[in-house]
């Protein structure tokens, strides 16, 4: 089985929306361990995530399209060599 880790920037209107939640959630359902959390620029959030390659694509698709009430106009992804973490998907703060 292949595995799949990045560290991706999510911009647009991705604050006060409840978009880590989301993230948080869709991550678990899709069996992905990492975190996300809010960047201090107000606009844009990071996250890292790692799984299964099928998982790991079908979360990047998430995370283009976004929450409901967000508005996702950029995403930079970075892959990273994965580590094999399997801590449950957290919010960060």
């Amino acid at each position: 089985m292949a595995v799949k880790r990045a560290n991706i920037i999510v911009r647009g209107t991705v604050q006060g929306v409840f978009f880590r939640d989301y993230t948080k959630a869709e991550a678990l359902k899709l069996g992905l361990s990492g975190w996300v959390r809010n960047l201090k620029d107000g606009k844009s959030v990071e996250t890292v995530i790692e799984g299964e390659l099928e998982n790991f694509k079908r979360m990047i698709k998430w995370l283009k399209s976004g929450s409901p009430g967000s508005k996702v106009t950029d995403i930079e992804i970075k892959e990273e060599r994965p580590t094999g973490d399997k801590a449950p998907f957290n919010i960060r703060f």
